[in-house]
């Protein structure tokens, strides 16, 4: 599971998820992505489930790259505690995701079997996802 090593502060408010992705949103290492299209909250197991769907589909052949990071906590209070006493104890780490946020990339196979291994860790995912292929080098990488 992904969890930061260490972090300024223990416990983060809410935050909102409007706009669209500004970075991150396109294919940068790979030859084919996987690109959110709604905002969502992703957790380190979800992350790490799709990872694995992702490996197991291509049987260690080619790359993968995650290209998002949990390091926002999500708190908890503990079942039948009443209200007040403060804020929960941090319990799960997620990514916050917004649309147009490429998360994970693959390369070194063939588009088919790409394809079908980002189909396979869609499924694992909180929100909509579409399958988007490198662009041309001048468009976005090279200066």
């Amino acid at each position: 599971m992904l969890l930061p090593k260490r972090v300024k502060y223990r416990r983060q408010q809410r935050g909102r998820m409007k706009g669209k992705a500004s970075r991150g949103n396109f294919v940068a290492y790979g030859e084919f992505g996987l690109m959110a299209t709604e905002p969502a909250w992703i957790t380190s197991n979800q992350i790490e489930a799709a990872r694995v769907a992702i490996n197991r589909c291509m049987k260690r052949g080619g790359n993968v790259w995650i290209k998002i990071f949990p390091d926002k906590p999500v708190t908890q209070k503990p079942a039948e505690t009443r209200m007040g006493s403060g804020k929960g104890s941090p319990e799960y780490w997620v990514a916050v995701v917004k649309p147009g946020r490429v998360l994970f990339e693959v390369g070194g196979i063939n588009e088919e079997l790409a394809r079908e291994a980002l189909r396979l860790a869609s499924y694992k995912l909180p929100c909509k996802t579409k399958i988007v292929a490198r662009e041309a080098e001048t468009e976005n990488g090279g200066e």
